[in-house]
């Protein structure tokens, strides 16, 4: 499970390092897939091949179509991680998340996968998660 919020810096060759217990369930490779939210979302190979077949059973049974198939094969690539704990991030990735090298990026835990993401979009998204779950206001 991957849970947490990081705070990391993207070098100027575009790597970004993982935190520690991250890199153990990761191991030395995953997939990166370019999430409609605007973020870079990391799964493992055992989460995207599951959910590869679900896609592909989805195509089968006509409840997806071989679009909806295709978008997700070639908006996500395969991704290694080096012995320090870092992963490349292509330019056409960073581009479309807003990361920029030199910069920095949030990683963050979403139980069986890893999103990365741009600060300033992270903040949005996350005040929307709080408005939209609307926690209980305490008078105390």
């Amino acid at each position: 499970m991957f849970v947490g919020v990081y705070d990391r810096s993207i070098d100027d060759s575009g790597r970004l390092g993982l935190p520690s217990q991250f890199r153990t369930e990761l191991g030395d490779r995953c997939y990166a897939t370019l999430d409609p939210q605007g973020c870079i979302t990391l799964r493992t190979v055992g989460v995207f091949e599951s959910d590869a077949q679900e896609v592909i059973e989805g195509v089968k049974d006509g409840r997806l179509t071989r679009a909806q198939r295709r978008s997700i094969a070639t908006n996500t690539i395969a991704v290694t991680i080096d012995k320090q704990g870092r992963l490349t991030l292509e330019e056409k990735a960073r581009q479309f998340a807003g990361l920029v090298a030199g910069e920095q990026a949030m990683i963050v835990g979403n139980l069986n996968s890893i999103e990365i993401w741009r600060p300033s979009r992270y903040d949005t998204v996350e005040s929307e998660d709080r408005d939209e779950s609307q926690p209980r206001k305490w008078e105390d």
